[in-house]
């Protein structure tokens, strides 16, 4: 089966760099490109003219949301309140259980992966909360994600999380880690188990991943057994450190130096390690502590940060800089991590404040995220097959459209879809050789039913965090609307 896309432009890669074609075409077979260019004289089986749109390697998401996403309860929560979005220690002692049934936790993923797909990401590592968790994600949970991502036919790197604490905020509003080293073993077991099982599973769309939690909630012996493992089973491995206040002073209290000093000296850093977000590192403006250089540890280690613009610039942070980051020669790769799943939007906003605080251009051009979406991404997988068009390549391929009056006068189609466009775009997603969506449709899914459901789930969710609060405040105390409620205006 040979298929033709033709369109107004296609993004290709010609060995080094990407490069624009107008007018051009792309042929695969079966799921791999055979040609890219003009004027394909041999036969084809179909042809699919995407018209006025551009032809894109599918997006990389590092960091994709897993699950129905929690930040809408955080973001505008102020620093008083965050505290009360953790579990309290009281909660613990309690015996906590699981909020959702097995059905719901399976649910999630289905929800998730198919708003990655509707944003046009072909690839993703996902991400899910533990906030409203036992401890951390189940066996049969990703086995069930593992099984959605192959029927929408989603790419996926995947493995259940681990961690041998978590944060509780004592009755006095203290947060401290509470331990449980046994259940982070335990964890490391599933995973481990999970990769073996499944790495390479539905014609290796799914791939395994070591997900161990954050940084401060690990144990040095198990993050030298995740490190062990990465070798032995060839997998990556995504770990989130240097990404706040808490985790960076707690680190330097416990231990005398930097989370990332800290993972360089366990010898955990390296091209399988993936590090969302680590912006608040040695020099950061927040951290008042410049007597390391961590930059140059991920430099000399090849660490892969995986940098997620818009959830932390939500919270009042960012990356100092992007810029200066791609400048020391690290490879930089993009994520989501929050709703919605909009790459777009994440570019705009990593560009934006990299270039408010270099007040420079340079080095934080649409071009230079683009290239983290794709290339940046593909070579922290070690995948020479993703990430680009070319022969030899995956076909995983998106379509723009540039089509809709909202997107204004056309001009360089990079800068085009990322000044106007968003993931509402996307009119055409090819995965692995497959059309997973055409014209914001996914085949044999009800997505009205999908809807609803996962508004029952968050509603769920956020009742849950009622139960945990430490204060046991209301809901309108801990969840206070924008603007006050009223049955009417008299």
């Amino acid at each position: 089966m040979k298929t033709k896309l033709k369109g107004r432009y296609v993004i290709g890669f010609d060995g080094k760099e990407h490069v624009i074609l107008e007018n051009a075409e792309i042929v695969y077979e079966k799921d791999t490109i055979i040609f890219v260019g003009k004027n394909y004289l041999d036969e084809v089986d179909e042809v699919i003219d995407v018209g006025n749109a551009i032809l894109s390697p599918g997006f990389i998401d590092l960091n994709a949301l897993g699950d129905i996403d929690h930040d809408i309860l955080h973001l505008e929560a102020n620093s008083n309140r965050q505290k009360n979005l953790l579990w309290s220690e009281q909660h613990v002692k309690n015996g906590h259980h699981e909020l959702m049934t097995k059905e719901e936790e399976a649910f999630k993923s289905l929800y998730a992966y198919s708003q990655l797909i509707l944003n046009g990401i072909t690839t993703a590592m996902p991400i899910t909360s533990v906030f409203y968790k036992k401890w951390a994600e189940t066996y049969e949970e990703l086995e069930a994600a593992a099984n959605h991502a192959a029927s929408l036919g989603l790419r996926i790197y995947l493995g259940p999380s681990y961690q041998c604490g978590i944060r509780v905020v004592e009755p006095d509003g203290k947060i401290k880690i509470h331990w449980d080293e046994q259940a982070g073993e335990k964890g490391l077991e599933r995973a481990v188990k999970f990769i073996e099982t499944l790495d390479g599973a539905f014609d290796g769309l799914v791939k395994g991943m070591l997900a161990p939690e954050r940084i401060e909630t690990q144990t040095p012996d198990i993050l030298t057994k995740t490190k062990f493992y990465s070798e032995k089973l060839d997998v990556p491995i995504k770990l989130h450190a240097a990404q706040g206040s808490f985790e960076f002073h707690t680190m330097l209290k416990e231990h005398g130096v930097t989370p990332i000093r800290y993972l360089y000296n366990l010898g955990f850093l390296g091209s399988k390690t993936g590090i969302p977000h680590a912006h608040f590192i040695s020099g950061y403006s927040e951290a008042n502590y410049d007597l390391d250089n961590d930059l140059s540890l991920m430099k000399e280690t090849n660490t892969t940060v995986i940098h997620c613009p818009l959830i932390i610039g939500r919270h009042g942070s960012m990356l100092e800089t992007y810029a200066k980051y791609k400048k020391e020669g690290i490879n930089i790769a993009l994520g989501t991590d929050t709703f919605p799943p909009d790459l777009f939007q994440n570019v705009r906003t990593g560009s934006m404040l990299s270039r408010i605080a270099e007040k420079e251009v340079e080095g934080s051009t649409y071009a230079d995220f683009f290239h983290s979406i794709t290339l940046g991404a593909a070579a922290f997988l070690n995948r020479e097959d993703l990430g680009r068009i070319s022969v030899g390549a995956k076909a995983d391929i998106i379509a723009i459209d540039l089509s809709g009056y909202h997107m204004g006068v056309i001009d360089d189609p990079i800068r085009t879809m990322f000044v106007s466009g968003s993931g509402r775009d996307i009119k055409l997603s090819i995965i692995n050789g497959r059309i997973v969506m055409k014209d914001q449709v996914i085949p044999n899914l009800d997505l009205e039913e999908m809807k609803q459901k996962g508004q029952m789930y968050f509603n769920k969710m956020k009742k849950g965090y009622l139960i945990r609060d430490y204060e046991q405040l209301s809901e309108n105390e801990l969840f206070p609307p924008s603007f006050k409620l009223v049955d009417s205006l008299d």
